[in-house]
């Protein structure tokens, strides 16, 4: 019986796929095997010892001590991807708000006053100061080309828009997705001089923080949009504020209020609404729960941020899965300690990322506590589990 602590509440759509013959779920429970959450802050909680996995129902882990982590051996998983069409969905909100002024004049419309007659000569004399612009024509640069970026680029060539890109991480799955009209940026600062509107889907990390600043906001085309619904920090809010107040920028769109910006005439704030949709919610928790599943029972790993993509298919036998150091001969060492204890290898995978590695192998036997217990000793061993044994591990 594996358990599984639950930080957040998790869409009951993903916990349906932890069989409860097999899974004990609970918010409050000692000794979990994994640990599922959301926005739950894990930086300073003490992580149980016996958690071998933690899985994050949505796209972002700064909320997960993820170095620590790594050098307990423990895989964090999230779900890229999963949430791409609703974020989807709020830019080409966003970009269609900030072309028809649709914040100030709702708050027009809403301030009027008088009987109808009245209202209605307001409007009138009124709409003028509302009048916006079209998409079609007009140039979308996206940065960052992940699942998320690559259905905003779609999305907007869908709608008559030039698109331009810069990603030079591109995965070959993204490259395969996006259409073929999508121009390649060769720099941000290329893409920013470009566009007419644009949107972020990269994560916080030093390399991004502020990256929109005071001097690159002056390479931007006077009357540009910005968009942000990936994360805070991302944009310098102050040098954005000042660009609204010049005209350099015609409008900010983000996901992410505060005193700055919520008031602004000419900037519109959400509640961080990008994946706050009942769907995104759903298809962040199965993709999550079968990835800690599959890994709990299988030693399989998928879209893990800090452990390598490894997949051994089971064709029988006993599995034995080993997080370890990435450092020169560790699998012979642990091949050595099968031999020594008369196991056959009957079929065995070995992927490493950065600084760790993992080992999945199926044995002909069953591996003794002594075998698994000397395979732990080797320097450098971070965990090991007997998967499809006759005991928990």
């Amino acid at each position: 019986m594996y358990k599984i602590l639950t930080l957040n509440n998790i869409s009951v759509s993903g916990l349906n796929r932890l069989p409860r013959e097999c899974y004990e779920i609970a918010s409050e429970i000692t000794h979990p095997d994994a640990i599922l959450l959301r926005s739950y802050k894990m930086h300073d909680m003490e992580i149980p010892s016996t958690v071998k996995a933690i899985g994050r129902a949505g796209a972002g882990v700064n909320n997960i001590p993820v170095d620590r982590m790594t050098q307990k051996g423990i895989p964090v998983f999230n779900a890229p991807g999963a949430n791409s069409n609703a974020v989807k969905e709020l830019v080409v909100a966003g970009m269609l708000m900030a072309a028809r002024n649709i914040g100030p004049a709702w708050e027009f419309a809403k301030g009027l006053s008088g009987d109808d007659g009245e209202i209605n000569r307001e409007v009138e004399q009124g709409k003028k100061r509302f009048v916006g612009f079209e998409l079609p024509g007009r140039t979308l640069g996206v940065i960052g080309l992940g699942a998320i970026g690559v259905r905003v680029a779609n999305a907007a060539r869908a709608l008559g828009m030039d698109v331009v890109g810069y990603d030079p991480t591109i995965t070959v799955e993204s490259a395969w997705k996006l259409e073929a009209e999508v121009e390649q940026a060769l720099s941000v600062d290329d893409l920013l001089s470009k566009s007419n509107f644009v949107t972020f889907h990269v994560p916080l990390i030093d390399s991004t923080r502020n990256m929109i600043n005071e001097t690159r906001l002056k390479l931007m085309k006077r009357g540009a949009v910005l968009l942000n619904f990936s994360r805070s920090g991302i944009i310098d809010d102050e040098a954005a504020v000042a660009a609204l107040d010049t005209g350099q920028l015609y409008a900010y769109i983000c996901d992410f209020p505060s005193n700055l910006l919520k008031l602004h005439p000419r900037c519109i704030t959400l509640p961080h609404l990008g994946a706050s949709t009942a769907e995104a919610e759903d298809n962040c928790a199965i993709m999550v729960a079968d990835q800690v599943k599959d890994y709990l029972e299988n030693g399989n790993i998928r879209n893990a941020v800090n452990f390598p993509k490894i997949n051994l298919p089971r064709n029988g036998g006993f599995r034995i899965a080993v997080v370890n150091s990435n450092v020169p001969n560790m699998v012979g060492q642990i091949s050595t300690d099968l031999a020594e204890a008369g196991l056959n290898i009957v079929d065995m995978l070995n992927k490493s990322r950065g600084e760790v590695a993992v080992t999945l192998m199926d044995t002909d036997k069953e591996p003794s506590e002594e075998t698994i217990k000397q395979i732990e000793s080797i320097n450098g061993v971070l965990s090991v589990r007997c998967l499809g044994c006759n005991r928990i591990n």
